[in-house]
Protein backbone atom coordinates (compact mmCIF):
# COMPACT_ATOMS: atom_id res chain seq x y z
CA UNK A 1 0.00 0.00 0.00
CA UNK A 2 2.75 2.47 0.96
CA UNK A 3 4.23 1.92 -2.34
CA UNK A 4 1.30 3.25 -4.47
CA UNK A 5 0.49 5.67 -1.79
CA UNK A 6 4.66 6.95 -3.13
CA UNK A 7 3.48 6.75 -6.40
CA UNK A 8 0.92 8.70 -6.18
CA UNK A 9 2.59 11.33 -4.10
CA UNK A 10 5.17 11.59 -6.92
CA UNK A 11 2.96 11.87 -9.82
CA UNK A 12 1.38 14.78 -7.62
CA UNK A 13 4.35 16.70 -7.44
CA UNK A 14 5.31 16.23 -10.56
CA UNK A 15 1.85 18.08 -11.58
CA UNK A 16 2.83 20.09 -9.72
CA UNK A 17 5.77 21.43 -11.10
CA UNK A 18 3.99 20.92 -14.34
CA UNK A 19 1.75 23.63 -13.36
CA UNK A 20 4.28 25.85 -11.72
CA UNK A 21 6.30 25.61 -15.18
CA UNK A 22 2.92 26.62 -16.88
CA UNK A 23 2.13 29.43 -15.05
CA UNK A 24 5.69 30.55 -15.27
CA UNK A 25 5.73 30.13 -18.91
CA UNK A 26 2.37 32.09 -19.35
CA UNK A 27 2.58 34.93 -17.25
CA UNK A 28 6.55 35.40 -17.71
CA UNK A 29 8.07 34.57 -20.91
CA UNK A 30 4.88 34.77 -22.66
CA UNK A 31 3.10 37.43 -20.72
CA UNK A 32 4.15 39.81 -23.73
CA UNK A 33 1.88 38.03 -26.25
CA UNK A 34 -1.13 37.90 -24.22
CA UNK A 35 -0.26 41.45 -23.39
CA UNK A 36 -0.72 42.50 -27.00
CA UNK A 37 -3.23 40.06 -28.28
CA UNK A 38 -6.35 42.16 -29.65
CA UNK A 39 -8.82 39.66 -27.70
CA UNK A 40 -7.42 40.54 -24.00
CA UNK A 41 -9.31 43.71 -22.92
CA UNK A 42 -7.71 43.39 -19.73
CA UNK A 43 -5.00 46.04 -20.14
CA UNK A 44 -7.51 48.40 -22.25
CA UNK A 45 -9.67 48.37 -18.96
CA UNK A 46 -7.15 49.01 -16.81
CA UNK A 47 -5.97 51.78 -18.43
CA UNK A 48 -9.65 53.39 -18.18
CA UNK A 49 -10.66 53.06 -15.05
CA UNK A 50 -8.67 56.25 -13.76
CA UNK A 51 -9.49 59.62 -14.39
CA UNK A 52 -6.82 60.43 -17.40
CA UNK A 53 -4.22 63.21 -16.09
CA UNK A 54 -4.98 66.92 -17.32
CA UNK A 55 -2.56 68.79 -19.84
CA UNK A 56 -2.82 72.58 -18.15
CA UNK A 57 -2.19 75.82 -20.11
CA UNK A 58 -1.29 78.91 -17.13
CA UNK A 59 -1.64 76.55 -14.43
CA UNK A 60 -5.57 75.67 -15.62
CA UNK A 61 -6.36 72.28 -17.06
CA UNK A 62 -7.60 72.39 -20.77
CA UNK A 63 -8.67 68.84 -20.24
CA UNK A 64 -10.70 66.50 -18.14
CA UNK A 65 -12.01 63.34 -17.40
CA UNK A 66 -16.08 62.11 -17.44
CA UNK A 67 -17.12 58.55 -15.72
CA UNK A 68 -19.34 56.98 -18.19
CA UNK A 69 -19.65 53.80 -15.64
CA UNK A 70 -19.00 51.61 -18.49
CA UNK A 71 -16.70 49.33 -19.01
CA UNK A 72 -14.29 51.46 -20.74
CA UNK A 73 -14.75 54.04 -17.82
CA UNK A 74 -13.30 57.60 -18.42
CA UNK A 75 -13.81 59.34 -21.15
CA UNK A 76 -11.78 62.35 -22.31
CA UNK A 77 -12.93 65.57 -22.50
CA UNK A 78 -11.68 69.31 -23.92
CA UNK A 79 -12.58 72.29 -22.67
CA UNK A 80 -12.55 74.64 -25.62
CA UNK A 81 -11.39 71.94 -27.67
CA UNK A 82 -10.80 73.64 -30.94
CA UNK A 83 -8.25 76.09 -29.61
CA UNK A 84 -6.13 73.68 -28.23
CA UNK A 85 -6.97 70.78 -30.74
CA UNK A 86 -3.02 71.43 -32.10
CA UNK A 87 -1.75 71.09 -29.22
CA UNK A 88 -3.35 67.99 -27.15
CA UNK A 89 -4.43 66.08 -30.30
CA UNK A 90 -6.99 63.48 -29.12
CA UNK A 91 -7.19 60.79 -27.04
CA UNK A 92 -9.54 57.79 -28.06
CA UNK A 93 -10.88 54.97 -26.80
CA UNK A 94 -11.15 53.66 -30.35
CA UNK A 95 -8.51 55.86 -32.40
CA UNK A 96 -5.79 56.07 -30.12
CA UNK A 97 -4.11 59.37 -29.18
CA UNK A 98 -1.96 62.16 -30.79
CA UNK A 99 0.34 65.41 -30.49
CA UNK A 100 0.39 65.40 -26.60
CA UNK A 101 -1.91 63.36 -25.74
CA UNK A 102 0.29 60.57 -27.67
CA UNK A 103 3.69 62.46 -26.37
CA UNK A 104 3.22 62.06 -22.83
CA UNK A 105 0.73 59.03 -22.80
CA UNK A 106 3.12 57.56 -20.44
CA UNK A 107 2.54 60.38 -17.90
CA UNK A 108 -1.36 61.13 -18.18
CA UNK A 109 -2.34 57.76 -18.33
CA UNK A 110 -0.13 56.96 -14.70
CA UNK A 111 1.85 53.94 -16.62
CA UNK A 112 5.21 56.23 -16.67
CA UNK A 113 7.69 54.07 -13.81
CA UNK A 114 8.77 57.76 -12.69
CA UNK A 115 4.94 58.60 -11.24
CA UNK A 116 5.47 55.20 -9.31
CA UNK A 117 7.22 55.29 -6.06
CA UNK A 118 8.32 51.93 -6.08
CA UNK A 119 7.96 51.05 -9.79
CA UNK A 120 8.97 47.38 -9.20
CA UNK A 121 6.33 46.55 -6.82
CA UNK A 122 3.85 48.24 -9.45
CA UNK A 123 5.62 45.91 -12.45
CA UNK A 124 4.97 42.79 -9.62
CA UNK A 125 1.40 43.74 -8.95
CA UNK A 126 0.85 45.26 -12.27
CA UNK A 127 -0.94 48.38 -10.78
CA UNK A 128 -1.05 52.14 -12.22
CA UNK A 129 0.11 54.62 -10.38
CA UNK A 130 -2.27 58.03 -10.42
CA UNK A 131 -2.05 59.35 -13.34
CA UNK A 132 0.26 63.06 -13.84
CA UNK A 133 -0.77 66.31 -15.73
CA UNK A 134 1.35 68.01 -18.22
CA UNK A 135 2.35 71.93 -17.82
CA UNK A 136 2.62 73.41 -21.47
CA UNK A 137 4.55 76.23 -22.18
CA UNK A 138 1.39 78.03 -23.72
CA UNK A 139 0.56 81.79 -23.66
CA UNK A 140 -3.47 81.63 -23.11
CA UNK A 141 -4.02 85.00 -24.04
CA UNK A 142 -1.33 84.61 -27.22
CA UNK A 143 -3.62 81.31 -28.34
CA UNK A 144 -6.90 82.83 -27.97
CA UNK A 145 -5.67 85.93 -30.06
CA UNK A 146 -3.95 83.60 -33.02
CA UNK A 147 -7.27 81.96 -32.87
CA UNK A 148 -9.64 84.78 -33.02
CA UNK A 149 -7.30 86.03 -35.74
CA UNK A 150 -7.31 83.09 -38.12
CA UNK A 151 -11.05 83.35 -37.60
CA UNK A 152 -12.03 80.08 -38.73
CA UNK A 153 -9.85 80.96 -42.25
CA UNK A 154 -7.40 77.58 -43.76
CA UNK A 155 -3.99 78.51 -41.67
CA UNK A 156 -2.00 78.74 -38.73
CA UNK A 157 0.19 80.27 -36.18
CA UNK A 158 3.33 79.95 -34.37
CA UNK A 159 4.84 81.72 -31.31
CA UNK A 160 8.27 81.41 -29.28
CA UNK A 161 9.74 83.25 -26.98
CA UNK A 162 12.68 83.82 -28.70
CA UNK A 163 15.37 84.03 -25.40
CA UNK A 164 14.47 80.71 -23.74
CA UNK A 165 12.41 78.28 -27.31
CA UNK A 166 9.30 78.34 -25.25
CA UNK A 167 6.01 77.50 -27.57
CA UNK A 168 3.52 80.32 -26.77
CA UNK A 169 1.00 79.95 -29.26
CA UNK A 170 0.48 77.28 -31.71
CA UNK A 171 -2.95 77.14 -33.90
CA UNK A 172 -4.37 75.63 -36.28
CA UNK A 173 -7.25 76.37 -38.45
CA UNK A 174 -10.31 74.58 -39.30
CA UNK A 175 -10.44 73.04 -36.27
CA UNK A 176 -12.36 70.26 -34.42
CA UNK A 177 -13.26 69.38 -31.41
CA UNK A 178 -10.87 66.38 -29.98
CA UNK A 179 -14.13 65.05 -27.43
CA UNK A 180 -16.10 63.95 -30.85
CA UNK A 181 -13.43 61.43 -30.86
CA UNK A 182 -12.85 60.38 -27.31
CA UNK A 183 -15.34 57.73 -26.44
CA UNK A 184 -16.36 54.31 -28.66
CA UNK A 185 -20.17 55.12 -29.74
CA UNK A 186 -21.00 55.11 -33.28
CA UNK A 187 -20.48 58.72 -32.64
CA UNK A 188 -17.20 58.33 -32.49
CA UNK A 189 -16.88 56.36 -35.84
CA UNK A 190 -19.23 58.87 -37.38
CA UNK A 191 -16.94 61.85 -36.44
CA UNK A 192 -13.93 60.11 -37.29
CA UNK A 193 -15.36 59.24 -40.84
CA UNK A 194 -16.82 62.74 -41.19
CA UNK A 195 -13.82 64.38 -40.00
CA UNK A 196 -11.42 62.93 -42.13
CA UNK A 197 -13.18 63.29 -45.27
CA UNK A 198 -13.43 66.73 -44.79
CA UNK A 199 -11.53 68.41 -47.80
CA UNK A 200 -10.81 71.61 -45.30
CA UNK A 201 -8.84 69.01 -43.36
CA UNK A 202 -9.61 69.95 -40.25
CA UNK A 203 -7.16 67.37 -38.06
CA UNK A 204 -4.30 68.45 -39.97
CA UNK A 205 -2.02 70.44 -37.48
CA UNK A 206 -0.89 73.07 -40.55
CA UNK A 207 1.34 74.85 -37.39
CA UNK A 208 4.41 71.78 -37.58
CA UNK A 209 2.66 69.20 -40.04
CA UNK A 210 2.16 71.18 -43.25
CA UNK A 211 5.22 72.41 -44.92
CA UNK A 212 4.22 75.63 -47.54
CA UNK A 213 6.31 77.70 -49.59
CA UNK A 214 7.95 80.39 -47.58
CA UNK A 215 7.57 83.54 -49.79
CA UNK A 216 9.36 86.72 -49.48
CA UNK A 217 9.84 85.76 -46.09
CA UNK A 218 12.50 83.16 -46.57
CA UNK A 219 14.68 86.70 -47.58
CA UNK A 220 15.32 86.66 -43.66
CA UNK A 221 17.56 83.79 -44.56
CA UNK A 222 19.33 84.71 -48.05
CA UNK A 223 20.01 88.32 -46.38
CA UNK A 224 21.66 86.58 -43.19
CA UNK A 225 23.64 84.50 -45.74
CA UNK A 226 24.79 87.52 -47.74
CA UNK A 227 25.18 89.52 -44.48
CA UNK A 228 27.47 86.36 -43.02
CA UNK A 229 29.29 85.38 -46.44
CA UNK A 230 29.97 89.37 -46.57
CA UNK A 231 28.24 89.67 -50.19
CA UNK A 232 26.87 92.75 -49.12
CA UNK A 233 28.50 94.44 -46.47
CA UNK A 234 26.69 97.63 -46.63
CA UNK A 235 22.86 97.78 -45.93
CA UNK A 236 22.63 101.25 -48.24
CA UNK A 237 24.89 100.66 -50.83
CA UNK A 238 23.68 99.88 -54.40
CA UNK A 239 23.39 96.41 -55.53
CA UNK A 240 23.77 94.49 -59.04
CA UNK A 241 20.75 93.74 -59.62
CA UNK A 242 18.88 94.60 -63.09
CA UNK A 243 14.66 94.35 -62.97
CA UNK A 244 13.73 92.10 -64.97
CA UNK A 245 16.40 89.84 -63.48
CA UNK A 246 17.22 86.62 -66.60
CA UNK A 247 17.50 83.86 -64.15
CA UNK A 248 21.18 81.89 -65.25
CA UNK A 249 21.20 79.79 -68.15
CA UNK A 250 17.31 80.53 -68.57
CA UNK A 251 15.10 82.72 -70.35
CA UNK A 252 12.72 83.15 -67.65
CA UNK A 253 12.71 86.72 -66.43
CA UNK A 254 12.15 87.93 -62.87
CA UNK A 255 9.98 90.71 -62.46
CA UNK A 256 8.74 92.49 -59.03
CA UNK A 257 5.09 93.93 -57.79
CA UNK A 258 6.46 97.38 -57.77
CA UNK A 259 8.67 99.62 -58.64
CA UNK A 260 12.26 100.72 -57.33
CA UNK A 261 13.94 97.44 -57.62
CA UNK A 262 16.80 98.23 -60.03
CA UNK A 263 20.22 98.29 -58.29
CA UNK A 264 18.19 98.64 -54.93
CA UNK A 265 20.51 98.36 -51.83
CA UNK A 266 19.85 95.64 -49.50
CA UNK A 267 17.44 97.88 -46.81
CA UNK A 268 15.02 98.89 -49.59
CA UNK A 269 15.02 95.88 -51.53
CA UNK A 270 14.18 94.21 -47.39
CA UNK A 271 11.63 97.11 -47.27
CA UNK A 272 9.77 96.73 -50.40
CA UNK A 273 10.49 92.81 -50.77
CA UNK A 274 12.25 92.82 -54.45
CA UNK A 275 12.35 89.42 -56.27
CA UNK A 276 14.78 90.71 -58.87
CA UNK A 277 17.41 91.87 -55.36
CA UNK A 278 16.79 88.47 -53.51
CA UNK A 279 17.08 86.20 -56.58
CA UNK A 280 20.27 87.57 -57.67
CA UNK A 281 21.67 87.73 -53.97
CA UNK A 282 21.38 84.09 -53.82
CA UNK A 283 22.94 83.59 -56.72
CA UNK A 284 26.14 85.45 -55.96
CA UNK A 285 25.91 83.92 -52.40
CA UNK A 286 26.23 80.20 -53.88
CA UNK A 287 24.77 76.76 -52.78
CA UNK A 288 26.87 76.11 -50.36
CA UNK A 289 26.47 79.18 -47.82
CA UNK A 290 22.83 79.20 -48.54
CA UNK A 291 22.54 76.06 -47.47
CA UNK A 292 24.81 76.37 -44.50
CA UNK A 293 22.42 79.23 -43.60
CA UNK A 294 19.08 77.96 -43.97
CA UNK A 295 20.44 74.30 -42.02
CA UNK A 296 21.52 76.29 -39.49
CA UNK A 297 18.26 77.73 -38.95
CA UNK A 298 16.17 74.71 -39.01
CA UNK A 299 15.81 74.01 -42.62
CA UNK A 300 16.73 69.83 -43.58
CA UNK A 301 16.60 68.84 -40.21
CA UNK A 302 14.25 65.75 -39.84
CA UNK A 303 14.62 65.17 -35.76
CA UNK A 304 12.17 68.86 -34.63
CA UNK A 305 10.22 67.14 -32.13
CA UNK A 306 8.29 69.91 -29.66
CA UNK A 307 7.88 66.97 -27.91
CA UNK A 308 5.65 65.32 -30.91
CA UNK A 309 7.48 65.20 -34.39
CA UNK A 310 7.34 68.83 -36.78
CA UNK A 311 6.90 67.88 -40.40
CA UNK A 312 10.84 68.92 -41.89
CA UNK A 313 11.30 72.14 -43.99
CA UNK A 314 13.60 71.84 -46.72
CA UNK A 315 16.17 73.73 -48.99
CA UNK A 316 16.97 71.73 -51.93
CA UNK A 317 20.66 71.71 -52.20
CA UNK A 318 21.03 70.04 -55.35
CA UNK A 319 19.95 73.19 -57.94
CA UNK A 320 21.37 75.01 -60.47
CA UNK A 321 21.45 78.54 -60.64
CA UNK A 322 18.37 79.29 -61.98
CA UNK A 323 16.62 77.10 -59.00
CA UNK A 324 18.71 78.12 -56.35
CA UNK A 325 17.71 82.03 -57.18
CA UNK A 326 14.16 80.67 -57.04
CA UNK A 327 15.01 79.29 -53.64
CA UNK A 328 16.62 82.00 -52.59
CA UNK A 329 12.84 83.77 -52.91
CA UNK A 330 11.30 81.29 -51.16
CA UNK A 331 10.05 79.36 -54.39
CA UNK A 332 10.80 76.47 -56.25
CA UNK A 333 11.15 73.48 -53.68
CA UNK A 334 11.78 75.51 -50.57
CA UNK A 335 9.80 74.68 -48.37
CA UNK A 336 8.73 75.31 -44.36
CA UNK A 337 6.10 74.60 -41.21
CA UNK A 338 4.79 77.92 -39.53
CA UNK A 339 6.94 76.52 -36.56
CA UNK A 340 10.30 76.92 -38.85
CA UNK A 341 9.67 80.64 -39.93
CA UNK A 342 9.11 81.31 -36.65
CA UNK A 343 12.25 79.63 -35.31
CA UNK A 344 13.78 81.91 -38.19
CA UNK A 345 12.65 84.89 -36.82
CA UNK A 346 13.43 84.29 -32.88
CA UNK A 347 17.07 83.18 -34.08
CA UNK A 348 16.82 86.97 -35.74
CA UNK A 349 15.26 88.53 -32.38
CA UNK A 350 17.99 86.76 -30.18
CA UNK A 351 20.89 88.06 -31.48
CA UNK A 352 21.77 85.62 -33.62
CA UNK A 353 21.24 82.26 -31.31
CA UNK A 354 18.52 79.84 -32.20
CA UNK A 355 17.13 78.20 -28.71
CA UNK A 356 15.38 74.74 -29.92
CA UNK A 357 11.15 75.64 -29.31
CA UNK A 358 9.71 73.06 -26.79
CA UNK A 359 5.92 72.64 -25.76
CA UNK A 360 6.61 70.78 -22.46
CA UNK A 361 7.56 73.20 -19.45
CA UNK A 362 7.15 70.06 -16.95
CA UNK A 363 5.65 66.99 -15.91
CA UNK A 364 4.03 66.61 -12.29
CA UNK A 365 2.53 64.09 -10.60
CA UNK A 366 -1.03 64.60 -8.73
CA UNK A 367 -0.19 66.39 -5.94
CA UNK A 368 2.10 68.11 -7.73
CA UNK A 369 5.72 66.99 -7.12
CA UNK A 370 8.10 67.44 -10.24
CA UNK A 371 8.56 64.17 -12.31
CA UNK A 372 10.45 65.53 -15.34
CA UNK A 373 11.54 69.04 -15.94
CA UNK A 374 11.74 70.85 -19.58
CA UNK A 375 15.48 69.69 -19.47
CA UNK A 376 18.74 71.58 -21.17
CA UNK A 377 17.75 72.79 -24.83
CA UNK A 378 20.13 73.37 -27.63
CA UNK A 379 21.38 76.92 -28.17
CA UNK A 380 22.80 77.45 -31.92
CA UNK A 381 24.44 80.12 -32.57
CA UNK A 382 23.10 80.32 -36.81
CA UNK A 383 24.52 83.78 -37.86
CA UNK A 384 27.41 86.53 -36.70
CA UNK A 385 26.16 88.30 -33.94
CA UNK A 386 26.41 91.44 -35.83
CA UNK A 387 24.38 90.01 -38.80
CA UNK A 388 21.46 89.48 -36.83
CA UNK A 389 21.77 93.34 -35.54
CA UNK A 390 21.22 94.57 -38.91
CA UNK A 391 18.79 91.96 -39.87
CA UNK A 392 16.64 93.40 -36.57
CA UNK A 393 17.24 96.85 -38.87
CA UNK A 394 16.17 95.71 -41.56
CA UNK A 395 12.69 94.10 -40.05
CA UNK A 396 12.16 96.54 -38.23
CA UNK A 397 12.11 98.96 -41.10
CA UNK A 398 9.52 97.02 -42.85
CA UNK A 399 7.07 97.76 -40.04
CA UNK A 400 7.99 100.98 -39.96
CA UNK A 401 8.43 102.30 -43.74
CA UNK A 402 7.23 99.21 -46.31
CA UNK A 403 5.33 96.50 -46.46
CA UNK A 404 4.26 95.22 -43.00
CA UNK A 405 2.90 98.64 -41.18
CA UNK A 406 -0.05 96.84 -40.32
CA UNK A 407 2.08 94.76 -37.89
CA UNK A 408 3.07 98.13 -35.35
CA UNK A 409 2.39 98.45 -32.05
CA UNK A 410 2.08 101.31 -29.83
CA UNK A 411 5.22 101.23 -27.22
CA UNK A 412 6.88 98.22 -28.62
CA UNK A 413 9.63 98.23 -31.18
CA UNK A 414 8.40 95.92 -33.42
CA UNK A 415 10.48 93.76 -36.69
CA UNK A 416 8.70 91.87 -39.53
CA UNK A 417 8.79 90.59 -42.97
CA UNK A 418 5.96 89.92 -45.08
CA UNK A 419 5.31 86.81 -47.77
CA UNK A 420 3.05 86.55 -50.84
CA UNK A 421 3.95 82.80 -51.50
CA UNK A 422 2.34 81.33 -55.53
CA UNK A 423 1.65 77.95 -55.86
CA UNK A 424 -0.55 75.46 -58.03
CA UNK A 425 -0.36 74.62 -61.50
CA UNK A 426 1.38 77.90 -62.93
CA UNK A 427 1.04 79.57 -59.76
CA UNK A 428 -2.75 79.58 -60.57
CA UNK A 429 -3.59 79.20 -56.45
CA UNK A 430 -4.35 81.93 -54.69
CA UNK A 431 -1.43 83.09 -52.67
CA UNK A 432 -0.18 82.17 -49.41
CA UNK A 433 -0.01 84.96 -47.14
CA UNK A 434 2.91 84.89 -44.84
CA UNK A 435 4.23 86.99 -42.05
CA UNK A 436 7.01 86.94 -39.62
CA UNK A 437 7.82 89.10 -36.91
CA UNK A 438 9.20 89.76 -33.35
CA UNK A 439 8.55 92.42 -30.62
CA UNK A 440 10.03 94.22 -28.08
CA UNK A 441 8.22 96.38 -25.73
CA UNK A 442 9.85 99.55 -24.44
CA UNK A 443 10.42 98.78 -20.76
CA UNK A 444 11.63 95.10 -21.96
CA UNK A 445 15.37 94.45 -22.19
CA UNK A 446 14.72 91.34 -24.96
CA UNK A 447 12.46 90.71 -27.58
CA UNK A 448 9.48 88.93 -25.73
CA UNK A 449 7.90 86.97 -28.57
CA UNK A 450 8.80 85.87 -32.26
CA UNK A 451 5.59 85.25 -34.64
CA UNK A 452 4.87 83.34 -37.90
CA UNK A 453 1.50 83.36 -39.95
CA UNK A 454 0.63 81.66 -42.78
CA UNK A 455 -2.85 82.40 -43.81
CA UNK A 456 -4.13 80.26 -47.26
CA UNK A 457 -7.33 81.23 -48.55
CA UNK A 458 -5.89 85.07 -48.30
CA UNK A 459 -8.94 87.57 -49.08
CA UNK A 460 -6.49 90.05 -50.64
CA UNK A 461 -6.30 90.76 -54.63
CA UNK A 462 -3.03 88.75 -55.66
CA UNK A 463 -1.66 91.83 -56.69
CA UNK A 464 -1.45 93.16 -53.73
CA UNK A 465 0.90 92.50 -51.04
CA UNK A 466 -1.47 90.26 -48.68
CA UNK A 467 1.14 88.84 -46.15
CA UNK A 468 0.98 92.69 -44.96
CA UNK A 469 -2.75 92.76 -45.22
CA UNK A 470 -4.03 89.29 -43.69
CA UNK A 471 -1.41 88.09 -41.99
CA UNK A 472 0.47 90.78 -40.79
CA UNK A 473 -2.77 92.32 -38.04
CA UNK A 474 -2.87 88.50 -36.92
CA UNK A 475 0.63 88.41 -36.00
CA UNK A 476 -0.28 92.38 -34.26
CA UNK A 477 -2.69 90.67 -32.32
CA UNK A 478 -0.43 87.90 -31.28
CA UNK A 479 2.43 90.06 -30.30
CA UNK A 480 0.24 92.46 -28.51
CA UNK A 481 -1.19 89.54 -26.28
CA UNK A 482 2.58 88.48 -24.87
CA UNK A 483 3.91 92.15 -24.65
CA UNK A 484 0.56 92.51 -22.32
CA UNK A 485 -0.50 95.45 -24.79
Amino acid sequence: MGKYIRHASGFCALLLVALLVNAARVQVVQAGAYDGNPANRRSTIVRYQQPRGDILVGGSPVTGSKDTREQLRYERTYLDGPLYAPVTGFASQKYGTTFLEHAEDGVLSGTDPLLAPFPLWNDVSRSVSPAGNVLTTLDRAAQQAAYRGLAGRKGAVAAIEPSTGRILALVSTPSYDPAELSGNSEAATAAWARLNNDPDKPMLNRAVRQTYPPGSTFKVVTAAAALDADVVTDLDARTDSPDPYRLPGATTRLTNEGDGCRNASLRVAFEWSCNTVFAKLGVDVGVRDMKDTAEAFGFNDTRTRVPFSAATSTFDTRVDKAQLALSSIGQYNTRATPLQMAMVAAAVADDGQLHTPYLVERTVRQGGETVAGSGPHPVLQVMRPSTAVRLKELMTGVVTEGTGTNAAIRGATVGGKTGTAQHGIGNSGVPYAWFVSWAQGDGDMEPKVAVAVVVEDASADRGEISGGGDAAPIARDVMRAVLGR
